[in-house]
């Protein structure tokens, strides 16, 4: 039994792809007694790069060269830079994450240098990538834009302070209100629901925008600082970063989160044993990843975990149990003797999709369902937070006719999750012998974006599971 591949042409054995067992069903109208087919897909362990979740490329794209030993940058891309001709050992990557300072984007009040993120964005898509972004007020070595600091905006600090030689500003200034929120607003206006943009990080006060000062504002501000990204940006996804614990909980309820630490195993004090797991459980927030991404960062860069000898199974252990989808390694070599880490934990962030079991009937009449029963199983530690559209497709040499279901595959939790159908043939196909295939389909483009983890999947992204013949319908 060798189904067929609609696009390619090409036979693949059916052995495989699956096991196929045909058993005797129940009555089924004028058929009598129709039989069923009963497949169990072979499944795979390669690591699976799939739409938004993975090691993340930092300040750069797929294919680019990676920063040396463990130093980055956090100016993010300006300008085109074309990839090395050999591609750097790093992993396939989905998301691109860059980020830029104000005084980037706007050297001038009122003039915002827009292309500079829509390059970003075209660059993600030309590498096969969504973008990420945040915008930063500022961080130590590079100030708030000079207009701003010459607007008779209040500072925080003075020249006499212990961080006399960075301005500072006072985040309850209604200026700075003004000022770094109309940037954000018109962000939102250009960007959201962008389809080339995955997410935004919430970035409110003090370094990198960040929600950590010494010259933190009282809730209220905060709150309007964070409001400000929850209604410009309705339809892309948005990412609350660690900071004051209110103000967590608050972004958090409508937004993912995203701590910027992730590996610091310090003796004398560690966010991995002293700060994370407690902020975790006193804010409440063990249960956002259900329906929120949660997006983690490297302290430091894995080369510099493993010159500290830190325990990178521990760290990585801890990211899955905190349910990551997204992890930004800035763009850094893993060091080699950790590669199968890294693989193994690739297999299990994020959402991953096995199709364990399908039954559907032999033979069945055009307009009729075909008595469809599906069992998948999420062997991830996330859902997945897009609307792909499960779908169902008849094919054959001359016919081809695809079937989408309404089924929310965001609600397929790690875990078993059934599908049952109805699915019923298109009462237009014509009689004959159909290949039948499922797909996950990307919910803008309608085209197969997602790869399971279990073999038999065509050129076109089609997962072949078997035949089934279509009859002609009782009314003819």
């Amino acid at each position: 039994m060798s189904p067929k591949s609609a696009t390619s042409g090409q036979f693949l054995r059916f052995s495989m792809i699956a096991k196929a067992i045909v058993l005797a069903g129940t009555a089924y109208g004028s058929l009598g007694y129709a039989a069923s087919v009963i497949v169990r897909p072979v499944e795979i362990q390669d690591v699976l790069t799939n739409p938004g979740m993975g090691i993340q490329t930092f300040q750069r794209y797929n294919g680019d060269a990676l920063n040396p030993g463990v130093e980055w940058s956090e100016e993010g891309p300006t300008k085109l830079v074309v990839s090395p001709t050999e591609r750097p050992d790093f992993p396939a990557s989905t998301v691109a994450y860059c980020r830029w300072h104000w005084a980037t984007l706007e050297p001038e009040q009122g003039k915002v240098r827009w292309e500079i993120v829509d390059l970003a964005l075209e660059q993600a898509r030309q590498h096969g990538q969504r973008l990420a972004i945040r915008l930063m007020p500022y961080d130590p070595k590079h100030p708030l834009p000079e207009w701003y600091r010459n607007s008779g905006a209040r500072r925080a600090n003075n020249d006499s302070s212990k961080d006399g030689s960075i301005w500072q500003p006072d985040f309850s200034d209604p200026t700075y209100f003004k000022c770094w929120n109309a940037l954000v607003v018109e962000a939102g206006k250009r960007y959201d629901g962008h389809p080339d943009l995955d997410s935004v990080d919430i970035s409110t006060v003090g370094y990198w925008g960040e929600g950590w000062s010494d010259y933190m504002p009282e809730f209220a501000v905060q709150r309007k600082l964070i409001d400000v990204y929850l209604q410009a940006f309705r339809k892309t996804p948005l990412l609350m970063n660690f900071d004051e614990p209110e103000a967590l909980v608050y972004g958090t309820s409508r937004a993912g989160w995203r701590f910027d630490c992730l590996g610091d195993m310090r003796e004398k004090w560690a966010h991995m044993l002293d700060f994370y797991p407690e902020q975790i459980a006193r804010t409440g927030i063990q249960d956002v990843w259900r329906t929120a991404p949660v997006s983690m960062e490297t302290c430091g860069v894995p080369e510099s975990w493993f010159r500290q000898h830190w325990d990178v199974k521990y760290i990585l252990s801890e990211a899955l149990r905190w349910h990551i989808t997204t992890l930004n390694v800035k763009s850094s070599a893993i060091p080699a003797s950790w590669k199968s880490d890294f693989e193994d934990f690739e297999r299990k962030m994020g959402y991953r999709f096995a199709l364990r079991r399908a039954e559907w009937q032999e033979a069945v009449q055009a307009g009729q369902a075909i008595g469809l029963r599906t069992w998948w199983v999420n062997e991830g530690v996330a859902p997945i937070y897009r609307p792909f559209v499960l779908a169902f497709r008849f094919s054959s040499a001359s016919h081809t006719a695809v079937v989408r279901t309404d089924s929310d595959i965001r609600k397929w939790l790690p875990g078993d999750a059934v599908f049952e159908g109805p699915v019923f043939v298109p009462l237009d196909l014509a009689p004959g012998d159909y290949e039948f295939s499922v797909a996950l389909l990307d919910p803008m483009t309608l085209q197969p974006g997602i790869r399971l983890a279990i073999e038999g999947r065509g050129n076109d992204g089609w997962y072949a599971l078997g035949k089934i013949r279509v009859l002609e319908s009782a009314g003819h």
